[in-house]
């Protein structure tokens, strides 16, 4: 368990290199433990090597029977252009009800799915379903509204993207190059 701790130490400081070795002789020796998998599948996931982060991920779901991955792995599926699989992680996800974080995690990767493919349109539609501005914002709730202005933006629609871009920067000017996208829009 020291190794595991000391590879759960590496992760929480990002040093994603120095936790991997850990984590695949960890898999090695005890392929059957899901807390693991999960691990070794996250790190291979920021090193971005989704195959392998794939593998991990599906054989911890199987492990756990836990839907909490399903928007890691939507997104190392979406890495490799597998839509099919993006919209089966989300229908699962769905299906499960989970936190309300967890859900908006999944309706991001599906929405950068649709994207990627030049349907903004419908990438939009994604993030705008049940959408509205809450009054006590959490971290979910500006990732989804700055992700929606990000859209809004490449479909041609700079006002309403200045908007939310706004208000994003109102709660959390740090967050990712809010400040830069509403200044770019003003």
């Amino acid at each position: 368990m020291r190794r595991f701790e000391a590879a759960a130490k590496a992760f929480r400081a990002e040093r994603f290199k120095e936790a991997l070795p850990l984590l695949s002789r960890l898999a090695r020796d005890a392929p059957d433990l899901a807390d693991v998998r999960e691990l070794h599948g996250l790190v291979l996931y920021r090193l971005g090597r989704f195959k392998a982060a794939m593998g991990e991920l599906e054989y911890f779901r199987e492990l756990s029977g836990s839907v909490e991955q399903h928007p890691v792995l939507a997104d190392c599926h979406r890495a490799l252009g597998r839509w099919a699989d993006v919209e089966a992680l989300w229908r699962e996800l769905g299906a499960a009800s989970p936190s309300a974080e967890l859900v908006t995690e999944g309706r991001l990767v599906l929405a950068g799915a649709k994207a990627d493919r030049g349907e903004l349109p419908a990438a939009i539609k994604v993030l705008e379903q049940g959408w509205k501005l809450p009054s006590r914002p959490r971290d979910h709730h500006l990732r989804r509204a700055y992700a929606l202005a990000d859209l809004y933006e490449k479909a041609g629609r700079p006002p309403r993207a200045r908007e939310l871009f706004r208000w994003v920067e109102t709660h959390d000017p740090r967050l990712a190059d809010v400040s830069e996208r509403v200044r770019a829009l003003s």
